[in-house]
């Protein structure tokens, strides 16, 4: 019987409960028309998850599985389906981690129908299970080059990063007249939105520095291709990183950030004039300050968050042509492994990980000699 991965409703309120997991039998799905049916083999936690587990995010399930990243194979496709559909049998695929947001660079079309799948009423889908029925125009080609737990390490810190980098740190633009040699600073490095910025960034030429408050995962970085990095717990690490930027350009031209708090006191000096500030998180808080010193300078404050089927589908072959792999940090093996899935989820709650968490469901091996 295939099994899921759901939240356990217990007493508590928000932000002091902690909800169990628990391992539930479901049936085994049947796809429909223009849907293919994926046996999933890998999947990956994202901080929401741990909120999640909080009741800290909005319109919470404890029926629908969680998790919203994943790699698998299609194992079926519906009756009466276009060839379209068809031709995905047996393919290796990753899933779009969100629903209800098509190509507008703006945003959602209709935000009351956009959100995240995995462990929400709005969306049934979750990532955290055996089977998981997907209309076939939520899917891309797995890229060859990565293996089952960086696949799916990639979807939504991809599809994040992607949309805070390039639709609005760039505008689109991403020609090598228009970055290659720019200064980008990448806040908070080992998250996976913030490691995927570092090698999209990196990989388009651009001059890539970094923050942390581990000295460690700042080596890590500069391994991956960061040019440099500061400790943000250093007093006046702003002044620190000023030191490392070229004499060239000795100013920033985008900062991509996940904490909020004081990120604009502390770089507005370092940005240069019309400079961008393209946030997709506030975890130190749900307000910061916004100076005039920014507004005199011209700074471009952009909020980003996820973004759209067409952004994912131009991320994944970015990934694709550069033969990006996406940072593990662990993996471990059954979704019924219940003890090892808390674990990963205490990695998040101690800031431990250097990049993904990932379960391994089954293995594509396995499917493949299904077949023989």
């Amino acid at each position: 019987m295939p099994q899921a991965l759901i939240i356990k409703k217990v007493d508590g309120k928000p932000g002091q409960v902690y909800y169990p997991l628990q391992i539930v039998e479901v049936p085994k799905p049947q796809p429909g028309p223009n849907e293919v049916l994926v046996r999933i083999h890998t999947a990956a936690l994202n901080h929401r998850d741990f909120f999640i587990r909080q009741h800290l995010y909005p319109g919470i399930s404890f029926t629908n599985p969680l998790l919203a990243d994943g790699f698998g194979t299609v194992v079926e496709v519906g009756p009466n389906s276009n060839p379209q559909s068809s031709q995905l049998l047996g393919k290796k695929v990753v899933l779009t981690p969100s629903r209800g947001w098509l190509d507008s660079p703006s945003g959602p079309e209709d935000p009351s129908k956009f959100s995240v799948i995995g462990g929400t009423l709005l969306y049934t889908a979750g990532t955290g299970q055996d089977f998981l029925v997907v209309p076939a125009d939520e899917l891309e080609l797995a890229p060859d080059h990565l293996s089952p737990a960086e696949a799916a390490a990639l979807p939504l810190v991809g599809l994040t990063a992607w949309r805070a980098l390039v639709t609005k740190g760039f505008n689109g633009d991403i020609s090598a007249s228009a970055v290659a040699g720019r200064n980008v600073l990448v806040t908070g490095i080992g998250g996976g939105v913030a490691l995927c910025a570092l090698q999209f960034a990196t990989a388009l030429g651009c001059n890539v520095y970094v923050t942390s408050g581990s000295p460690s995962k700042l080596d890590r970085a500069k391994l991956l291709g960061a040019k440099g990095g500061v400790s943000y717990k250093e007093p006046g690490w702003e002044k620190l990183l000023a030191a490392q930027l070229p004499l060239s350009r000795p100013y920033l031209d985008l900062v991509v950030d996940g904490a909020g708090g004081d990120i604009v006191a502390k770089t507005v000096k370092l940005l240069k004039t019309g400079g961008v500030i393209s946030i997709y998180g506030m975890t130190v808080g749900p307000k910061m300050d916004w100076l005039m010193q920014a507004v005199m300078k011209n700074v471009d404050l952009r909020g980003t968050t996820m973004g759209s089927r067409a952004e994912f589908r131009d991320m994944v072959e970015f990934v694709r042509k550069h033969q990006i792999r996406p940072v593990v940090s662990r993996v471990v093996k059954g979704l019924d492994n219940l003890k090892a899935v808390d674990d990963l989820f205490e990695d998040i709650r101690h800031g431990k990980q250097f990049g993904k968490l990932v379960i391994e469901i089954s293995s594509p091996d396995e499917e493949s000699a299904s077949k023989l």
